[in-house]
């Protein structure tokens, strides 16, 4: 009989990585999703999909020792939101709702895999140093706090977790990155600033597999930096996509300042209808960070963690998706 892995956040575009990793090891899986979720891209695959309920930790528990899960990847989250409160909830009170009702099945449950954020332990000030697992976290914004508030809290549960920080994650169907590449296609380089910067990025596939690879591991308990292995610059990413596209583009500097004040618009019109902003005044505060350079050191001696794709070989895949499903 097959082991069986419940994950969560199944419908995003990182939970279809982790399902097919999963499917690739061999196990069974249940892939949870909300109800609103476009599920079409998963018709084909060999999975069960269930609909989880967050909120309550009695009925999250019946359903986990029916299910009786061997493994459970929590990738479930939200990145937007428009107040710290939205924040917590989901990303904080509702992993540990689902901790708390993996604990009642204890018997069964051999590892749980918390996909955080690299936003939980915050930038680095200046260009020197790299971000490792020892430095204290200080997160620069709620979305991180959120983050560093479910790891806490993970982190005192008596079953094995391990817990992953992946930098900024791209790839097919994902949407926030893609729309520098949809900008570039249109001819427009925009960046935040006129400043140096260290940045990280990890491809989709490779954060899937690692997840996947510390479910079978023994010593995988702790917390992890995932990133390619690589350290960036500030151009390095438009740069790739242009070479890729063939395209040239014209490279614009936009004060901070100035953007500052059009998003306190944009926020002002988003919240009277209702809307998320996809950046806020906030979010510059992680978008304009000097240094998100990145040791994985830890994670290549524990888990051991060998990224396949850099950001140009990643890119290339990506963006041959989008062209091939008409993103682009």
């Amino acid at each position: 009989m097959k082991e069986r892995v419940l994950i969560t956040g199944a419908s995003g575009f990182l939970g279809f990585h982790l399902i097919n990793a999963a499917l690739q090891a061999n196990l069974d899986v249940f892939a949870a999703v909300r109800s609103k979720s476009n599920i079409s891209h998963l018709s084909d695959l060999p999975i069960k999909i269930i609909q989880l309920d967050y909120e309550d930790v009695l009925a999250l528990a019946d359903d986990f020792k029916q299910k009786k899960y061997n493994y459970i990847i929590h990738a479930a989250g939200i990145t937007k939101a428009n107040s710290e409160a939205e924040y917590n909830l989901v990303n904080n009170i509702y992993s540990n709702n689902l901790a708390l009702a993996a604990s009642k099945i204890q018997e069964h449950l051999k590892r749980f895999v918390f996909i955080s954020s690299l936003a939980a332990a915050g930038p680095l000030k200046g260009m020197d140093g790299t971000l490792d697992e020892s430095m204290t976290p200080k997160p620069v914004t709620a979305y991180g706090r959120s983050k560093l508030n479910a790891e806490k809290k993970l982190s005192t549960y008596n079953f094995p977790v391990t817990i992953l920080r992946p930098t900024a994650i791209y790839g097919p169907r994902e949407k926030d990155l893609f729309l520098v590449a949809n900008y570039l296609k249109k001819g427009l380089d925009p960046h935040i600033g006129k400043f140096n910067q260290k940045l990280s990025f990890v491809y989709g596939k490779d954060v899937a597999t690692l997840a996947v690879k510390a479910l079978f591991l023994e010593q995988a308990n702790g917390i992890y930096n995932v990133t390619d292995g690589q350290v960036y610059g500030r151009y390095d990413y438009g740069m790739i996509i242009k070479k890729i596209l063939n395209k040239k583009a014209i490279r614009v500097h936009i004060p901070i300042g100035l953007l500052k004040i059009i998003l306190i618009g944009v926020e002002k019109i988003n919240k009277s209808l209702n809307k998320v902003s996809p950046v806020n005044r906030e979010k510059l505060n992680e978008l304009a960070a000097e240094n998100w350079s990145c040791d994985i050191s830890k994670a290549k001696n524990n888990l051991g963690y060998l990224p396949v794709y850099d950001l140009e070989l990643g890119l290339k895949e990506s963006i041959d998706w989008y062209v091939e499903n008409k993103w682009l």
